[in-house]
């Protein structure tokens, strides 16, 4: 009888297909099922990326609210040092008066009050002006100041970035003006323009016209030639070349000028309004420092420094708006 040849693997034959065999001690191996090769594999184990990456957003919220939290703490510890020197008595009030002498004065400055007891006449603000009209006349005079040396010190440093020789021959008379104290101009303005306002937008604008000028010159010249080659090589006009290439490019640093010659401006304001300055901010911290009102004197100087650091504030964001690249590879 011819022989019957034998099977191994019994049962190999009735398995499913695609069915892994069994290795040796009971493993699967071979291809998975065609229900599990289906199923896409993302690497590293993540079913959805989007989950890990929400702590890395919060992250940026919880710092900020941190850097808040310690500005806040900072003022309030630097707020009660200031009370218990002067609850103490280390200092007299006439030099360091208490925080609650300076809000009363504060507080003062924007109401009317009687001249004296039982009359019915009354006094309002400060020197007849309320604290907020004194603030925004200060304000009005920075705004033309600084406005005026913004148009004048951007054309100017336009024309000596894009016009060789006229850089060259008015750079040395811009580096002069740059070095000269705004405060040195002040007997010089009255004796041309007197006393009133005229004088004083003229040292405003002195202070902040070469800040400008200087900044939109470092802008132009910075930009990159590459730019300008590709730009003319496909056919622009040089107005289009100006307005399209070189005035974003050097708006950085326009703007970066135009901050630090509004902070010049705020620090030249008292000087700019010692004569006939009221109603002025600078002015009436002057007059109460001179008749010993140290309340109101240290209440005016915190207004100039609170309203310059949101002006500040305020033009930084605008810049952020305008020049949404700049910082960005």
């Amino acid at each position: 009888m011819p022989a019957v040849p034998s099977q191994q693997n019994t049962g190999t034959g009735d398995s499913a297909p695609g069915r892994a065999a069994s290795g040796p001690g009971g493993a699967e191996t071979g291809a998975p099922e065609a229900g599990s090769a289906a199923k896409p594999h993302r690497p590293g184990g993540q079913e959805k990326p989007g989950r890990s990456r929400q702590p890395a957003l919060k992250r940026p919220r919880h710092r900020l609210s941190q850097f808040r939290l310690g500005h806040l703490l900072l003022f309030l510890a630097l707020l009660a040092a200031w009370w218990i020197v002067t609850a103490t008595g280390l200092v007299k009030p006439l030099f360091l008066p208490s925080p609650g002498a300076v809000w009363h004065s504060f507080v003062q400055s924007n109401t009317c009050r009687p001249v004296a007891e039982g009359q019915t006449a009354e006094i309002c603000g400060e020197q007849n002006y309320f604290l907020w009209q004194h603030l925004l006349a200060s304000l009005e005079r920075i705004a033309v100041g600084v406005g005026v040396g913004f148009l004048a010190g951007t054309a100017l440093g336009f024309l000596m970035g894009t016009i060789g020789w006229l850089g060259k021959l008015l750079d040395p008379y811009l580096n002069f003006l740059r070095s000269l104290p705004p405060l040195g101009y002040i007997g010089l303005l009255i004796v041309w323009f007197g006393i009133g306002d005229v004088s004083k937008v003229w040292l405003l604008f002195l202070a902040a016209f070469p800040p400008i000028a200087m900044s939109t010159l470092v802008g132009v010249r910075g930009v990159q030639k590459d730019r300008i080659l590709a730009a003319r090589s496909l056919g622009a006009s040089r107005a289009q070349v100006l307005t399209r290439v070189i005035l974003p490019s050097a708006l950085p640093s326009i703007l970066n000028g135009l901050r630090v010659a509004t902070g010049f401006a705020w620090t030249t304001v008292v000087a700019a309004e010692l004569n006939n300055g009221i109603p002025g901010i600078g002015a009436l911290a002057y007059i109460s420092g001179t008749q010993l009102n140290t309340p109101l004197t240290i209440c005016c100087i915190i207004i100039i420094g609170i309203a310059a650091v949101l002006l500040d504030m305020g033009l930084k964001r605008l810049s952020t708006a305008l020049v949404p690249w700049q910082g960005k590879a």
